[in-house]
């Protein structure tokens, strides 16, 4: 039986490139693309990192029942959403997948799957560490929005509390110091679910 593993972790705190790391290392990860409604950032390419969409698009999935986790954020550019969606990709008969995903998104398909199903890798780092790699990322950017990446800063703080993660059964937790490490630590893990 295969399972979603939920790469989960506040901003900047590296999610992306391990997800990158972990699918370079050919471990058998299928991608569950997700779904937004938010512009599309430079170096993004549609059906790579997400499926971009329009709010017409959000009303057709939820009218047919296909969104199975659904975010939303109110940014300074407006609401954006980020969702994944049934769209018949999915095959936990007989396939592992990895997923980047929020703290929410991760109950919610654990709901959905089963807890068995779904298991939690938590990233996280120190939040000044954090913040540096948060400004780093924005002038990269053709036009940095630090609005909003000052909210998301903020949010996260809320949206990752230990409560939130007490909540959610985070248990096992994955420090971002040293990138190798914790790839390392990660596929340990993994390994030992799998057995």
């Amino acid at each position: 039986m295969g399972k979603i593993y939920c790469i989960i972790g506040k901003s900047a705190t590296g999610k992306d490139t391990i997800y990158q790391c972990l699918m370079d290392r050919e471990l058998g990860f299928n991608k569950i693309i997700p779904y937004t409604t938010r512009p599309i950032r430079e170096g993004e390419e549609e059906g790579r990192e997400y499926h971009f969409c329009t709010e017409a698009d959000v009303e057709r999935l939820e009218k047919e029942g296909r969104i199975i986790e659904l975010r939303q954020y109110n940014t300074v550019y407006g609401i954006w959403k980020y969702f994944t969606v049934d769209d018949g990709n999915i095959h936990l008969e007989e396939e592992d997948y990895l997923l980047i995903v929020t703290l929410e998104g991760y109950v919610k398909l654990r709901k959905y799957f089963g807890a068995e199903k779904v298991v939690p890798l938590y990233i996280e780092i120190e939040d000044g560490k954090r913040l540096l790699r948060a400004i780093a990322r924005e002038q990269q950017q053709d036009t940095p929005k630090y609005e909003e990446m000052c909210r998301r800063f903020l949010a996260d703080a809320q949206d990752f509390s230990e409560d939130k993660l007490q909540e959610a059964g985070i248990k096992r937790r994955f420090v971002n110091e040293h990138l190798e490490n914790t790839i390392g630590e990660i596929i340990q893990y993994i390994q030992q679910m799998n057995n």
